[in-house]
């Protein structure tokens, strides 16, 4: 059969637990590949040299995971198997008496061409090949033990016609090419490191190529080699001086040094993910790679920093030792977050992207563990892995991470790190072992602190002080609870550390940070010689990922938001100060007037000229309305998005209004050089963007030629800025921006996407209605993962009143649209999916248009494993 989405084909949902892990029945300890590319079948010619695991239990068949796909032939030890000597289902390849240790040879065929899924070898536009294998598409590409404790070296032979695909691609140094008749020529590659089969990568096509160079602290040469479509050469920059950083600071921070010749970086416009970092041939969705300063924002920008940095951080924590199973996923992952975390704030400012991290993981991992998806950094069960790359295994991994790094201090967390990497280089290992390599070189007990990987849920700390100015004793008392979560009725307690300061009245420090350890239920921390009743300053620099309960005075946190040392708690006191009023006005007939302090306390921020304008742009935009929602839910209020969405807007507008003239004063004042994107500049366009944004607001005929006008600038950042705020305002000046940039950059998807992308995240009553008429436009193609993205996923998970629209509307869009990407790409539909995931949380109205929206999926009954999963998670 060739490759197609039979009907047949996807088993009943299966659900594989951890507790059911087995050590694999067979090893493999190299295989060899013979890739034939013709048109339209790709041939695959598997050799491997395994053996039965020592480890492994009886003496059973040889299981061989395989799907959409042609067998050919198998070959054992030379013997060409007959049809009884094996077992053939649509799912795996069972070869009945394999040797105890020998060469099992497995030929088949498959059409690449028709694999609209993104996983295993599929086309990518240009008429480019290119693999994803990570979680389970090496099954797609040829029979295998697909499964990531399998490590294995490769030696790979590719073979095509020279001029459709000049270029050949795959792991490791590049040790054989050559001409073949016909036209033909072959590459062939080897990796000597062993490896899993999801780190697999086979790239095939007419590419260019950037090179560079890199030279490791033991003086050896490494060839860096960037592969785009011709003409985009110049979009490497970026990306490259990003690769080099992050080596050098690998190698400083953490003593980890490029193992191979050559690292390769290919880029490609169709990727259901953000990159993969397979051995030595990093593959990149091109928005992730690509960018520059005309055509790309500068979120975009350090969003390509961080992803780059990120699969090369992978080469030791995820590839040289990689993950045991899937259930470890965040052993590589949350990991490898914390270490671009690390990268990144060295980079910048260290303030300012703690920040940006905390406010993403409030807004959307807060949000995974208040609905039916939530579940532990360490699942204990899937039906379909791909539905488990999530915020969870991430970002709430990542935070993890960041409070062992706290508990036992830098030369800790180093000591940690060189113990895992001596004890399980070259291994499959578990979250487990990690964490034990760190209890082990600090002698510590960290038993209790592995309930973050089992337990899910947001834990909340109830915080209460007491002061005795006789004694001059202040104590600091805190109870820590977490609400049940599916599957999880009782909550054991964390061990977490809780980082304080002690200010007094005039915002002057009395302690330097203490880091306290909570491990009990509740706990009382008690401070001596307190001069004076001390203000709390906490969590500093957020050392958990937990909610907080303290009752303040107002006048505590205008203290804090004025003089706290910790950026952070500067930042996270204006936030309280936003949420008090907005919680207060949420509902109310008439909107009460946004209190006279917090707006002076916010005019004292922007001209404050110590301030840097990048810290001043993130601390003036109040919670989004998807934090507030969460909040109300976190209250147990019912969310009514119209009524966030009037309370949100009512204060942005009073900000506006009582500020206009220092609004004004601050666009006119910030000048970024607009082909520049240091931290000092990109920290102007932001806040030049902001004033914008506000007087925009406040009052859009008299500021839309000021939008106008900078629609022109040669900068992105700053024309998608001025585009948004005539956007959101709507009517000719909006009409004729969007026409006119259309116009400009009607050729180049990559920029067309953020086109979608300003109209779909519209704070607009006609979002839907424009939406509907997107789909028929030329920049979108449901086939590209980024213009789905960009178009529907904004929708969904970025535009709160848009989606949540009163008519439902909204809903029933994006269920008729997850339906139709279902049938091309599963694991695209599936994350759609997720958009409902919170529906319990909203008022009964738009509870039944959610709930009719998923009837309406759940009764198509053809729905993918992914996506019936997902459905099915959300509906329970």
């Amino acid at each position: 059969m060739a490759y197609r989405v039979d009907p047949s084909l996807p088993a009943a949902p299966t659900v594989v637990k951890r507790a059911d892990y087995r050590p694999p029945e067979f090893l493999v300890d190299h295989v060899r590949l013979h890739i034939n590319i013709a048109q339209p079948l790709v041939t695959v010619h598997n050799v491997m040299a395994l053996r039965r695991n020592p480890a492994g239990k009886g003496k059973g068949p040889l299981v061989l995971e395989g799907e959409y796909q042609t067998l050919q032939t198998i070959i054992v030890d030379g013997h060409a198997l007959a049809p009884k000597e094996y077992v053939l289902t649509p799912h795996t390849l069972t070869i009945k008496k394999p040797p105890e240790a020998g060469v099992v040879e497995v030929i088949s065929t498959h059409d690449p061409h028709k694999n609209t899924a993104l996983s295993g070898l599929y086309a990518s536009g240009g008429g480019m090949l290119n693999t994803q294998m990570e979680p389970e598409g090496f099954r797609r590409f040829t029979y295998y033990p697909d499964r990531p404790d399998v490590l294995a070296t490769f030696t790979t032979r590719i073979e095509a016609d020279a001029k459709n695909y000049p270029v050949l691609l795959s792991n490791g140094n590049l040790i054989k090419q050559g001409k073949l008749a016909g036209g033909r020529h072959f590459a062939e590659w080897e990796d000597p490191h062993p490896k899993p089969c999801y780190l697999f990568a086979l790239v095939a096509g007419k590419l260019a190529v950037v090179k560079d160079q890199f030279q490791t602290r033991s003086g050896r040469k490494v060839a860096i080699e960037f592969y785009v479509m011709a003409g985009q050469e110049k979009l490497t920059d970026i990306a490259r001086k990003a690769l080099k950083d992050a080596m050098a600071w690998d190698e400083r921070a953490y003593g980890l040094e490029y193992d191979l010749d050559r690292f390769m970086v290919v880029a490609t416009p169709f990727f259901n993910m953000g990159a993969m970092e397979n051995k030595g041939l990093n593959i990149f969705n091109s928005d992730c790679v690509l960018a520059d300063p005309a055509t790309t924002t500068d979120g975009d920008i350090e969003f390509v920093e961080r992803v780059v940095a990120h699969e090369y951080f992978h080469n030791w924590t995820g590839n040289r030792i990689t993950c045991r199973d899937w259930f470890q996923l965040s052993l590589k992952e949350g990991l490898t977050v914390f270490r671009e975390q690390q990268f990144m704030e060295q980079q910048h400012d260290v303030a300012l992207m703690r920040v940006a991290e905390v406010r993403g993981l409030r807004s959307r991992q807060f949000a995974e563990d208040a609905g039916p998806t939530a579940h532990p950094v360490r699942p204990d069960q899937y039906q379909s892995i791909d539905n488990f790359y999530t915020a969870t295994v991430y970002e709430k991994g990542a935070e993890v991470c960041r409070m062992l790094h706290t508990l036992v201090g830098d030369a800790g967390w180093r000591m940690g790190m060189q113990t895992y990497v001596q004890r399980h280089d070259g291994q499959a290992a578990t979250c487990d072992q990690f964490v034990a390599a760190m209890a082990d070189a600090n002698r510590k007990d960290f038993a209790q602190f592995m309930r973050w990987y089992s337990q899910a849920g947001t834990p909340t700390l109830y915080i209460t002080t007491k002061y005795d100015a006789r004694k001059k004793v202040s104590q600091l008392m805190v109870k820590q609870t977490c609400p049940p979560t599916p599957g999880q009725a009782k909550k054991q307690p964390f061990h977490l550390p809780l980082s304080v300061g002690l200010l007094d009245h005039r915002g002057r420090a009395l302690f330097p940070t203490r880091v306290l350890e909570m491990t009990k239920p509740s706990q009382v921390f008690v401070f001596h010689n307190v001069a004076t009743k001390p203000i709390f300053s906490l969590p500093r620099g957020f050392s958990a990922p937990v909610r907080i309960d303290f009752a303040r005075e107002d006048a505590e946190l205008y203290l804090l938001l004025a003089h706290d040392a910790d950026l952070f708690g500067r930042y996270d006191a204006a936030q309280q100060l936003y949420k008090k009023y907005l919680l207060s006005a949420v509902g109310q007939k008439k909107l009460p007037p946004v209190p006279p302090a917090l707006l002076e306390a916010l005019k004292a921020v922007l001209v404050d000229a110590s301030m840097a304008p990048s810290f001043k742009a993130m601390l003036l935009n109040p919670p989004s309305e998807l934090e507030l929602g969460l909040e109300l839910e976190n209250a147990k209020r019912a969310i009514n998005p119209d009524d966030v969405h009037a309370a949100r807007d009512h204060l942005r507008i009073s900000m506006a209004a009582a500020m206009e003239t220092e609004w004004l004063e601050t666009y006119n004042r910030q000048k970024p050089d607009a082909t520049l994107w240091d931290g000092q500049t990109m920290g102007q366009r932001a806040l030049k963007n902001l004033s914008l944004a506000y007087l925009c607001l406040l009052n859009p005929k008299k500021y839309a030629p000021l939008a106008t006008k900078q629609t022109a600038s040669k900068n992105m950042t700053e024309v998608l800025a001025a585009l948004s705020a005539l956007v959101r305002a709507g009517g000719k000046a909006a009409d004729d921006a969007l026409a006119a940039f259309a116009k400009k950059w009607g050729k180049n998807d990559m920029v067309m996407h953020k086109w979608l992308a300003v109209q779909a995240g519209a704070q607009r009553a006609d979002v839907v209605a424009r939406i509907k008429k997107l789909l028929k436009h030329p920049a979108y193609d449901c086939k590209n993962p980024n213009a789905v993205r960009s178009l529907l996923g904004v929708l969904g998970k970025a535009n709160e009143w848009g989606f949540h629209a009163a008519d439902g509307s909204g809903y029933a869009l994006l269920a008729e649209e997850i339906a139709k990407l279902d049938a091309l790409n599963p694991p695209m539909a599936a994350r759609l999916v997720l958009s409902f995931e919170r529906w319990r949380a909203y008022e009964p109205k738009r509870q039944k248009l959610m709930q009719a929206a998923l009837q309406t999926l759940v009764k198509t009954g053809t729905l993918s494993p992914n996506t019936a999963e997902q459905v099915g998670r959300v509906v329970a």
